[in-house]
């Protein structure tokens, strides 16, 4: 018997095995750990690869587009550089939130992304970038390109949020939401977790 090249005789890991994209820093790769529709937050467990249950979610926000991370990135002092009110990355895979037309309702699946820009989020005095991003070949989104060509209320639904989504009733909230930035600085962003991904764990 032969098999298809590649061929994975065991499932590779999502972060460290899957490619970054057919044409990074503006096509990228996605996989997906949350949709539009889950109360609960799910992420990859980094030695395995399996999805976890992180915590149900404390209020009733739900996340507004499907949300993952980009394989083969890493936040770190790169990243951090690019952040100038951070003291660094935060050591995770970069993360990316997708808009799609049609509701995608399964998790860890992977998408082709164009990318249109972010949201540069503190957390903890660590830069935690939110790539935004469109499914490609989604003829609804054919013509977004920027963060300026999306509709201002989803781009609000995002910071609304990334700003909300850790809030403990009684605890100072130390994420915030410092700006959105176009399609330019994401790719900046993205090739600076590229670099750090492989002085983390190499090419």
């Amino acid at each position: 018997m032969t098999f298809p090249n590649p061929f994975y005789r065991w499932r590779p890991h999502p972060w460290h095995g899957l490619e970054i994209g057919p044409n990074p820093p503006q096509l990228v790769h996605a996989y997906i750990e949350i949709t539009p529709f889950d109360l609960v937050k799910y992420e990859v467990e980094k030695t395995t690869g399996y999805l976890k249950v992180d915590r149900p979610q404390r209020s009733s926000s739900q996340p507004p587009t499907l949300y993952g991370f980009v394989p083969r990135t890493y936040c770190g002092k790169r990243v951090g550089d690019l952040t100038p009110m951070a003291a660094r990355g935060d050591g995770d895979p970069l993360d990316i939130c997708v808009i799609s037309e049609r509701p995608i309702t399964k998790s860890e699946v992977i998408l082709t992304v164009r990318v249109v820009g972010g949201l540069l989020m503190i957390d903890n005095n660590e830069a935690d970038d939110k790539i935004i991003g469109v499914l490609h070949n989604d003829k609804f989104w054919e013509n977004a390109h920027d963060v300026e060509d999306l509709p201002d209320v989803l781009v609000e639904r995002l910071r609304h949020y990334f700003s909300t989504y850790k809030l403990v009733p009684g605890k100072e909230n130390q994420t915030y939401i410092h700006s959105v930035y176009n399609a330019e600085h994401a790719m900046k962003v993205i090739e600076a977790a590229i670099a750090d991904y492989d002085e983390a764990y190499g090419s």
